[in-house]
């Protein structure tokens, strides 16, 4: 059995730090799982200057950089807001789709397409009402006009994905939307936590990445077009086996790494590739929420281990991968956002492998749904609360 190059070696520095080195060779599986990391050394404190930007915002879930430096933010009951530099709320933007906001849905991702400073296009993700009383999480594209009196409106709506088969559930639509240098989408797909099974089923959009054009169709790199046993796949789905990834970014040089939530344990950091089975819920390095074991344990051959796992669980919503000049010891680490460990994990990455860990703002007790690296070099923050924030983090 070949675990790929996320299963490391560790070895105690006199740093006091665990350094991972890849390995690139074939371990048996009770090596592999020793050798998933977890509980990596904890770091020095950063000392942070922490502004509350504004804290008008009733369960904010995604955040966007516009080119003239505001801020667009989505609300989980159904609101897109422009929020300026200084914090200051715009009306609620004209032209967002109909949501179901209840539990765990509503409206949630956005992003802006490559060429939005010239097109305006963004898409939005959010939980879609469906025929029957049942949902399913989606994604729209559509043009946005700024306003000179600070507002704005969504024009030429386009359903450009919907999770298929749909659900009555309320709870894990995933939901991130991951935009690539080359135009195309990612986008992230939850369980929906009765369906988890359908994990392992790669005709399906349940617990799965999915990858798609700006346009809509599958991606033509998908495994469905590539071979290798793999015509059964549905052609939008790029890997399986997710239990409800809402974390997710680029790395420097372009791959895509997600989070996701385990059960009670067993949070993943994944470097999320084509065509792979991430083993939910075969193999997971929780157990469900009543104490009882979920699937066979911990690992199998052909399914891949996480990079990095928490146990308990911090409850991962938001990831952002940090090159900017504010903070440049922090350069290639990853920022996860954690709702139930109500901090922000900073990862210190070498070799593909978590090495340290700083829990950023966990003397505040806020519950940190997103995080982004800002063009400025700061870093900002949303808090999922009915009067949550959105802050903005720069040295102190």
């Amino acid at each position: 059995m070949v675990y790929r190059s996320l299963h490391l070696t560790v070895a105690l520095v006199t740093a006091g730090l665990l350094m991972g080195a890849s390995t690139g060779m074939a371990w048996t599986t009770h090596e592999a799982e020793a050798r998933t990391l977890t509980k990596a050394a904890a770091l020095p404190a950063t000392k942070l200057k922490v502004e509350t930007l504004t804290s008008g915002l009733e369960y904010p879930w995604g955040l966007q950089f516009l080119p003239d430096g505001r801020m667009l933010v989505t609300e989980r009951p159904g609101r897109l807001r422009i929020v300026t530099k200084d914090g200051r709320l715009s009306p609620p933007i004209a032209g967002v789709p109909q949501v179901v906001a209840r539990q765990q849905g509503g409206l949630l991702d956005i992003a802006l397409a490559t060429d939005f400073a010239t097109s305006g296009t963004i898409f939005l993700g959010y939980s879609e009402p469906r025929e029957g009383g049942r949902n399913g999480t989606a994604v729209m594209r559509a043009k946005l006009e700024l306003a000179a009196d600070g507002s704005g409106k969504l024009t030429g709506g386009t359903v450009v994905f919907r999770q298929k088969p749909d659900s009555t559930g309320g709870y894990h639509f995933g939901c991130r939307i991951v935009v690539n240098a080359d135009g195309s989408l990612f986008i992230t797909l939850g369980d929906r936590y009765s369906l988890r099974d359908e994990a392992q089923n790669a005709s399906n959009h349940i617990g799965k990445v999915v990858r798609i054009t700006a346009d809509g169709k599958p991606f033509p790199g998908n495994p469905k077009f590539n071979g290798g046993g793999r015509d059964g796949w549905a052609p939008e789905v790029w890997s399986i086996g997710h239990r409800n990834v809402q974390g997710a970014t680029l790395d420097g040089n372009g791959v895509l790494w997600t989070t996701e939530h385990g059960a009670k344990g067993g949070d993943e950091l994944n470097r999320t590739e084509v065509g792979l089975n991430y083993g939910w819920p075969i193999i997971t390095h929780g157990v469900d929420y009543s104490g009882a074991k979920i699937g066979i344990g911990t690992a199998k051959n052909g399914l891949e281990q996480p990079v990095y796992y928490w146990n308990p669980s911090i409850a991962t919503s938001g990831l952002a991968y940090y090159s900017g000049s504010l903070f440049p010891s922090w350069t290639g680490n990853f920022l996860a956002g954690g709702l139930a460990g109500t901090h922000i994990a900073r990862l210190v990455m070498k070799d593909g492998a978590v090495v340290g860990e700083e829990k950023l703002l966990l003397d505040q007790g806020w519950r940190i749904r997103d995080v982004r690296a800002g063009p400025d070099g700061a870093v900002y923050v949303l808090t999922d609360d009915d009067k949550g924030r959105l802050l903005r983090l720069t040295p102190g």
